[in-house]
Formats: structure tokens, sequence, C-alpha cells
């Protein structure tokens, strides 16, 4: 696990906010967020393997911190594991744009601003306390794991997935390299031109954000191994602890592909590629989760996913 440290706890929260409040309109095109059949069908997969056939009892009430746009917390409503949901971020903008996905879907959620070392809640209020993809941006993993046992009611679980993993993030770097030095030669073949510049947008003043859009290389301070995230939750006094890991053919296929996209103008890639892109990402999650995942350490995958019970 490592962290930044020529910045303080604040500024990295100030970094994750400003980031996300300019990302949160675009967000859920950027990463291919769904809330249709196959969103649904990937969220529950990611419970189900961490916890099994008794998935199927659900979750009374759940707390979902860094929500984004709700992709967990909406979609498990969708598919009935969870029967109230509450889902926090530190950022307003993913807020409201969670608020609006859920009216969209005639999904109701609660939905507020709040720092996951600092939850507005309780003691013993939810029997679920899950996120996806958000320890690697807290600065003080020790104080949000007490905060997330605090706020759990006895026998209730904590659920995390998406962490990036130290070894899997370095084995990554190699096909966003190669993406890198093929990129030219990908645009030039399906004739396409290079990004345009961000969009301020996501004011009401009209103040100018382009800066903030490039917090995206720095809002991320941690990598975990497994022996990190059992740490962590025991020490906050959790037991029957069990970390997974997730994604390698995928992870290589899905950031090689991702990184040439992101080498040009979105309106220049054609549909077909896309839907390799897509379709082929999925199948390669297929092999990952029946032939390597169940036989190779966690270590390796891209992403770990980790749950835990409070006694």
């Amino acid at each position: 696990m490592h962290s930044d440290g020529n910045r303080s706890a604040d500024e990295i929260r100030d970094v994750n906010t400003r980031y996300h409040d300019v990302a949160a309109s675009s967000y859920d095109s950027k990463w291919g967020i769904d809330f249709g059949e196959v969103g649904k069908g990937q969220v529950v997969g990611k419970l189900r393997k961490l916890l099994g056939p008794s998935l199927d009892r659900g979750f009374a009430r759940s707390l979902e911190v860094g929500a984004g746009t709700g992709y967990f917390s909406l979609n498990l409503l969708r598919a009935g594991i969870v029967r109230d949901a509450t889902c926090t971020d530190i950022s307003p903008g993913m807020v409201r744009t969670l608020a609006r996905n859920a009216e969209r879907l005639g999904l109701t959620v609660k939905s507020l601003r709040a720092d996951a070392e600092s939850l507005p809640f309780a003691d013993e209020s939810f029997d679920l306390v899950l996120g996806h993809a958000v320890l690697h941006h807290l600065p003080d993993l020790t104080r949000a794991f007490a905060e997330f046992h605090r706020v759990l009611k006895p026998g209730g679980r904590i659920l995390f997935a998406g962490e990036p993993s130290r070894v899997g993030d370095r084995i990554a770097a190699i096909p966003k390299r190669g993406a890198v030095a093929l990129a030219p030669a990908w645009r030039r073949v399906l004739r396409a031109g290079p990004p345009p510049p961000p969009d301020p947008g996501g004011s009401s003043n009209g103040a100018d954000h382009s800066a903030d859009h490039g917090l995206e290389q720095v809002v991320d301070i941690h990598a975990f191994a497994p022996d990190d995230l059992v740490g962590l939750a025991r020490a906050a006094g959790f037991e029957d602890v069990r970390v997974r890991g997730e994604e390698l053919l995928a992870n290589w296929f899905g950031w090689f592909n991702r990184a040439l996209e992101a080498s040009a103008d979105p309106a220049d890639v054609p549909m077909l590629w896309r839907q390799y892109a897509f379709h082929g990402y999925l199948l390669l999650q297929r092999v990952d989760e029946r032939l390597l995942e169940p036989r190779l350490p966690p270590a390796i995958f891209y992403n770990l996913l980790v749950t835990a019970r409070r006694p």
C-alpha cells in the first residue's frame, strides 16, 4: 500500500472533490457504466464472488461510500439485493448525477455529500457498507474502516470491489504503454483525429475548470496487496475477512483499448470498434472468472475485492 506523502489529507480530499465534480457529467459514458441488464449482471456477479449463495438473502439497509454516479447501488436496487439504499460521495457533482440517474430509473435512494472518514450516521445503522473503486482514493484508511465498523449493525458486512492491486497495477502498465506507442498508427487506420480539449462545464458561474480535468492523474493514492486489505479490516474489528482478485486478461485487453480510444476524438471512433472492445472485454472477463481467478493468487489480478463481517 502506498500513499502520496507530498500532500496532506485535506489536500487529497480537495483534489478528489474537484476532479470528480468536473468528471461527473461524462463519467458514465467514459467508463461504460450501464444500468441495464449487463450492468446489473456485472454488479451482482462481483458480490456473488465473495458472498456466494448468501447474497440471495439480500440486505435491508445499505450504505455505499464513494458511490459516484450510482453504478453499484442503483443496480443492486434493480436486482432486489438491496431494499433501502443510502449513497454518499465527497463530490457534490457526483451526488447530483446519481440523483438524476435514480430519478430516470424510477428508483428511490437517499444521496448526500459525505466524507468516508467521517460518516454522518448513527452507530449500527446499516446491514451492508459497500463501495466500488473508492478505497484507493481515501487518505486515512484506518479511520475509514473504523467508520465502516461503527455504522454497521452486528453481523453486518463490508464489501469493496474494484481496488487496484499493487502487482496488477504494474502489469497493467505494459498494455497501456503499448497502446500509446501504437495510437498514431491506429488513428490513421481509423481516420480519427486527436481528442478535443476538455469541456469546462459543471459550473453555474462559467468558471473554467479545465485544469481540474487534469487531476485524474493524481487522485489515486493507493494500490494494495491482499494482506493490506486483510490487515485494515482486522485492525478495525472485522472478522471472516476474505479477499479475491479479478480481471487479468480482461484488464490487459481493456486498458489497451481504452488507451487507444483516449488518444482519439470519441466522435471518430466507429461503432464497430466499440462493439469489438466491449464484447471482447466481456468474453475475457468470463475466461478470467472461470479459469484464472479460482486458480491464481489474488495479488496478480488488476482488481481486488474484500469482504468482512462485524461480529
